[in-house]
């Protein structure tokens, strides 16, 4: 169908959501069948021990131990309120912060970081001016904790903002009041599957929320879809994207097209679709792409296709350049687990 929907199901006994734009998947979330922690979690966690070359700290979690970076003036069996910022690697601490946010559809809350923000996405000067008076009204008088309005708050309901704004703001005072402690402990859990996509995805057309919404609107099999290396790619190329235990391989083909420009067509469509490609299948850290050969003088086109379309992702990503072989290496935040084998 055109338009937008968000289904919201299980899979294996986990849950799921998944987003599609005129009948083609665009995102999709699942829960891990583990207790590992997720994004998001925050934790009254103790440092342990210092890692002085790296320059950070390694802390004691209730199940575990976490490892944050750059961490300055802090001593073992100190207390430390931290969150999660990404899924850790197979035999790694999990990766946390202490710039610990609070973050819901409308607003995020942020300790330590005075003010008040509008998103540079809301562009209405009434509407901003609204905000801003909502968001005064919530916060009260100025003081360390800092609030951001997100692009969504433009279209919500002015009750709606209200309640979000006190929610977050309540919640982020009683986590900072319990920074104390002797003991590590999971203050907030990370939001589920279903929780994020109410939070980050935009309001669809269509909500679908029963019990076998994905059968019905054809995701199980856009699903099963992902677990194949190979993708079809606009104009009748294809990739292959593999992932190792160093870095996400890409391979860019034209397939059957031998016109002149098949190249370059083909690494536009790779370009346009990568993000979705890496959302979908999970993939995160170092990712080299191996583009059809282009001439030097196409290299320029084909960067500025791939910033854009990465400007777009809600995950961060970094361009690291051309290498001397003519691949391309990215960098990307880890925010996702790759897709579980066994779902379907």
């Amino acid at each position: 169908m055109k338009g937008s929907v968000i289904a919201l199901d299980t899979l294996a006994g986990r849950k799921a959501a998944a987003r599609l734009v005129d009948g083609r998947l665009d995102d999709l979330l699942i829960d891990p069948e583990d207790d590992t922690p997720r994004p998001g979690a925050i934790y009254r966690a103790i440092c342990d021990r210092p890692v002085k070359g790296q320059g950070g700290m390694f802390l004691r979690l209730p199940d575990g131990s976490a490892f944050l970076r750059g961490a300055k003036g802090l001593k073992p069996g100190q207390p430390l309120i931290v969150q999660v910022t990404g899924w850790a690697e197979e035999g790694k601490a999990v990766p946390v912060t202490d710039r610990v946010l609070f973050k819901s559809r409308y607003a995020i809350v942020t300790p330590d970081a005075p003010g008040i923000n509008i998103s540079r996405r809301i562009h209405d000067e009434e509407a901003r001016v609204r905000l801003l008076e909502i968001a005064h009204a919530e916060m009260g008088a100025p003081g360390t904790t800092g609030l951001i309005l997100r692009s969504e708050a433009a279209e919500g309901d002015d009750g709606a903002i209200a309640n979000d704004i006190a929610a977050m703001r309540d919640l982020a005072q009683a986590v900072l009041a319990d920074a104390t402690g002797a003991r590590p402990e999971l203050l907030v859990d990370g939001p589920d599957a279903h929780e994020i996509a109410w939070r980050d995805w935009p309001a669809p057309d269509l909500l679908a929320d029963a019990g076998g919404s994905f059968a019905t609107h054809g995701v199980d099999e856009m699903i099963a879809a992902l677990y194949t290396p190979k993708a079809p790619l606009a104009g009748g190329g294809f990739v292959v994207i593999e992932p190792t235990r160093a870095f996400v391989a890409v391979d860019v083909n034209t397939g059957g097209d031998t016109s002149p420009a098949a190249a370059i067509k083909a690494n536009l469509a790779l370009a346009r679709d990568l993000p979705r490609q890496l959302r979908l299948r999970g993939l995160g850290g170092q990712i080299i792409v191996d583009f059809a050969p282009t001439p030097k003088k196409d290299r320029r086109q084909l960067e500025g296709a791939l910033k854009a379309a990465f400007r777009a992702d809600p995950i961060e990503t970094s361009i690291a350049g051309w290498t001397p072989l003519g691949n391309v290496e990215l960098q990307r935040k880890r925010e996702r687990r790759p897709l579980p084998e066994g779902l379907l």
